[in-house]
């Protein structure tokens, strides 16, 4: 048993929802705790990929989703317009993924990559819940042998992803839903803070209109 009734109540008797906005509240504070720093790996992501350098992400499960959230923002745009950035979702490779996992084990499937296609100056964001995802604390070793900056968005303190990271954000809840939902909040926030210094003043280029069908000139 999940602890979980059939009409959305936790083992204390609480329904799910009024538990879980409770979380919410302590996560809101774990993020304006973290803005400063937050803000400041926005616009360290800007610099670094401003000038050629790359961002790689991974995570798993629902944390897999968040890490291509963050590269779809990057490569598209947040809310400015500005130039496309390089930025790579591991866990969306899934040709390769599965051929390293069939030649190298699961442990190699992010590690593997990160050998591919970090070089030194590169950043990489690594999400995991637990922090204990032997696939993601195998691809932060690589990317500190490859020169990649690490940085880890977790749950609570001490866990092993964390303390290989060159820098991390631990949100210290108690259930996987609730940290997730505070790391979207943080990949947005620093998506805003990358798209504050680089934005472009001028308007995007105005789309060329085909002229219609039946106005074109046809060769004689």
């Amino acid at each position: 048993m999940n602890g979980h009734s059939a009409d959305g109540r936790v083992g204390n008797g609480h329904p799910w929802l009024e538990e879980h906005l409770q979380e919410l509240t302590l996560g809101v504070s774990a993020l304006r705790a973290a803005a400063p720093q937050l803000q400041a790996w926005g616009l360290t992501l800007a610099e670094r990929l401003a000038a050629g350098h790359r961002l790689l992400t991974a995570g798993n499960g629902g944390s897999a989703a968040e890490a291509q959230h963050l590269t779809a923002e990057l490569v598209g745009r947040f809310l400015s317009e500005r130039r496309p950035l390089s930025a790579i979702c591991l866990n969306s490779e899934t040709s390769s993924m599965t051929a390293i996992l069939n030649d190298y084990g699961p442990d190699e499937v992010f590690a593997r990559q990160v050998q591919a296609h970090g070089r030194s100056g590169d950043i990489a964001i690594l999400l995991s819940t637990s922090g204990r995802s032997p696939n993601l604390v195998a691809a932060a070793r690589r990317a500190r042998e490859q020169a990649v900056e690490v940085w880890a968005m977790t749950g609570a303190r001490p866990n092993p992803l964390a303390e290989l990271a060159d820098q991390a954000f631990c949100v210290p809840l108690p259930s996987t839903a609730a940290v997730q939902e505070v790391h979207l909040v943080a990949v947005h926030a620093i998506c805003a803070a990358l798209d504050s210094r680089l934005a472009d003043p001028a308007p995007p280029p105005a789309t060329r209109v085909r002229a219609p069908l039946s106005n074109r000139r046809v060769p004689a």
